[in-house]
């Protein structure tokens, strides 16, 4: 009897510890599935912070880049509109003045209103008109002969006489016709004003109507 009971106990200590071994083994077990390595979830959180950081900065570099790309760009197109303005103000400019050149060009002349003298009143138009103002200038009536054929072999005494290859212009044949604007604005349409003009040149290079005429007739010009 007391032999049976012995083996009974110890039967029974050995069942429980062998529960007791596995509830152990079981939890601690149970411990390694359950708590990962701390080194590698760090290193895992650094790797995926340091690659967003990543994109990030080529995220902002390219958009810095487009924003420098179409700096340039709006500059190119500022600078080509602004040329393009001026070209076309310079062409307007021009065209304009062409316009007004030919508008006084194809203008009748504008007419003498002074009194003409009775020794000038044989001639008419323009010559009746160089006969005056050379009268008013200081020089004789002895001197118009002169003064008509030299403005007959230069302009035929045409306020609109161009000489297209050389650029001289109106009845003196002022080269070029723009010196007459000293004598006024309306040079290109007032045959008195291109008289006066051409009667002052003449007064100081020649002293006389006579005198120019006999240089043209020796050299062809005056």
């Amino acid at each position: 009897m007391v032999k049976r009971a012995w083996i009974t106990v110890g039967t029974r200590t050995a069942s429980v510890a062998v529960l007791l071994a596995g509830l152990v083994g079981g939890i601690h077990l149970g411990q390694q599935h359950q708590t990962p390595a701390p080194a590698a979830l760090t290193q895992l959180a650094v790797s995926d912070v340091q690659l967003l950081k990543s994109r990030q900065n080529q995220h902002i570099a390219d958009r810095a880049m487009r924003h420098q790309a179409e700096g340039v760009a709006a500059k190119k197109a500022a600078t080509r509109t602004k040329r393009a303005a001026t070209e076309a103000r310079t062409v307007e400019t021009k065209r304009i003045a062409k316009k007004k050149a030919e508008a006084a060009a194809n203008a009748g002349p504008v007419e003498f209103t002074g009194p003409i003298p009775s020794s000038c009143k044989e001639f008419s138009g323009s010559r009746s008109i160089g006969c005056t103002l050379m009268l008013n200038a200081g020089f004789g009536i002895a001197e118009f002969p002169c003064l008509n054929q030299l403005w007959k072999k230069e302009s035929g005494w045409n306020y609109k006489a161009e000489n297209r290859s050389s650029g001289a212009y109106g009845i003196p044949q002022a080269l070029p016709g723009s010196k007459m604007a000293s004598a006024g604005s309306d040079w290109r349409t007032n045959p008195a004003t291109q008289i006066k003009w051409g009667l002052g040149y003449i007064k100081g290079r020649y002293d006389t109507p006579c005198g120019a005429w006999s240089f043209f007739q020796s050299r062809g010009h005056y």
